[in-house]
């Protein structure tokens, strides 16, 4: 009787395909776990339309033709856009922003790029307090900061200048540089400093060689951060800017308390788009970090 061969790879049945769309769950999930998977779902959506809803209520109303900020819109224009982009008072603000801000943010990304560095790769008595007192802008209250530093800026001839306010501003958003430089370089890893100190390259080349790559997404995070906190502070602009320095959240605060305008609006929506535009930036920012130091 004869036996005929067996190929080892005719034994093996690949497992029959699943007929039609695969099940969200796996087989061993209760209906109860199931029920409370979408309800907390819902709960996220509505608890997200509730935070969002008010602001995208201003959206429409900036294309409104009335005079006042209601609804229903009797007609749609652009003319508060128009009233935006004409007015000397609104232009001058947005200049003052875009100067003070980005002057801000590259102080506040330089000396806490730096801070962060060195309290990383040292170990000291009263480090615990050096961080508390560097984050303390974060943790204060903002109008007990703006008195802060206008006690401290005006003996120095600083308020109302625009030295005073890219200082102020630096001092904000410099601990949001801090912290998201420290969680990037927590994953750092140190051997690559040391391979590039060996191979001769001094300590100001290693670090714009090899370190600031690996930490740039959380470099430019917080440098978001901080041109975010920066452009959208009124507090401390209250105590600090004179008559020439006034800037877009000071000019909206002025323009609510005395009347509320449309164009307030059609400003708000030019911001929504912009600060969305960041949100989006940091999220590709966190997605581009977080793959680095999966590889």
């Amino acid at each position: 009787m004869s036996q005929q061969a067996i190929n080892p790879h005719d034994a093996y049945q690949e497992p029959p395909a699943t007929v039609g769309r695969p099940s969200r769950f796996p087989p061993y999930v209760s209906l109860v776990e199931r029920l409370w998977y979408y309800l907390l779902r819902a709960g996220n959506a509505l608890t997200l339309l509730f935070l969002v809803l008010p602001v995208l209520v201003m959206v429409p109303l900036s294309f409104s033709d009335s005079t006042f900020l209601a609804y229903p819109i009797p007609a749609y224009s652009l003319r508060w856009y128009h009233n935006l982009f004409n007015s000397d008072e609104w232009m001058s603000a947005a200049r003052n922003s875009f100067i003070i801000a980005p002057l801000a943010t590259l102080l506040a990304t330089i000396l806490g790029t730096l801070a962060a560095t060195g309290l990383n790769q040292v170990q000291f008595r009263g480090k615990a307090i050096l961080m508390a007192v560097l984050m303390s802008p974060m943790i204060v209250p903002v109008i007990v900061v703006g008195v802060g530093m206008y006690l401290c800026f005006a003996p120095l001839g600083l308020a109302g200048t625009y030295l005073g306010m890219v200082l102020a501003h630096a001092a904000l958003g410099a601990p949001f540089v801090v912290t998201t430089v420290l969680a990037t370089l927590r994953g750092f890893n140190q051997n690559l400093v040391r391979a590039s100190l060996s191979l001769g390259a001094g300590p100001l080349e290693t670090f714009f060689r090899v370190t600031l790559p690996v930490i740039a997404p959380g470099v430019i995070s917080g440098a978001l951060f901080a041109f975010a906190t920066s452009f959208d502070d009124v507090i401390v602009t209250l105590f600090l800017a004179g008559p020439g320095q006034a800037t877009l959240p000071r000019q909206m605060f002025t323009g609510i308390r005395e009347n509320i305008s449309p164009t307030i609006a059609a400003l708000a929506t030019i911001l929504i788009v912009f600060s969305t535009c960041l949100l989006l930036v940091l999220e590709w920012l966190r997605g581009r970090g977080a793959k680095r130091n999966a590889t």
